[in-house]
């Protein structure tokens, strides 16, 4: 699974064999032997190459299916419009997620006196 990973991402980023070899340090023929699965690089390789490539070690080791990396937020209104969130393992549906986000506007627009996403007072 790396290897076909790592293969598949490499091309969808354009990236050269040669360039992410230069990014880990390696050989071009250690890199290729990476992505055909005859060598297996060094887990400080897998987060160099990780990093080069904008995915997660855990998406090139199989433990994800999930290739863009997500930033942890703090702001509410972005992490809402995450697809797969849930609540103690229950998954919350859009309505959900819905009624959650109106919620929240009440109480932003009761503190503020504004709109949530307005720049200035009313």
């Amino acid at each position: 699974m790396f290897a076909k990973r790592l293969k598949q991402l490499r091309k969808t980023r354009k990236f050269s064999m040669q360039e992410v070899a230069d990014t880990v340090g390696v050989a071009k023929s250690t890199y290729a032997g990476y992505e055909s699965g005859y060598r297996q690089p060094t887990l400080e390789t897998i987060q160099l190459i990780a990093k080069k490539l904008n995915t997660s070690a855990d998406y090139l080791l199989g433990l994800t299916d999930y290739p863009e990396t997500m930033e942890p937020t703090s702001n509410a209104k972005e992490l809402l419009n995450h697809q797969q969130l849930h609540w103690d393992g229950v998954p919350l549906e859009e309505e959900d997620l819905e009624l959650v986000r109106r919620l929240l506007e009440r109480v932003i627009l009761s503190r503020t006196g504004k709109e949530p996403g307005d720049q200035g007072a009313k």
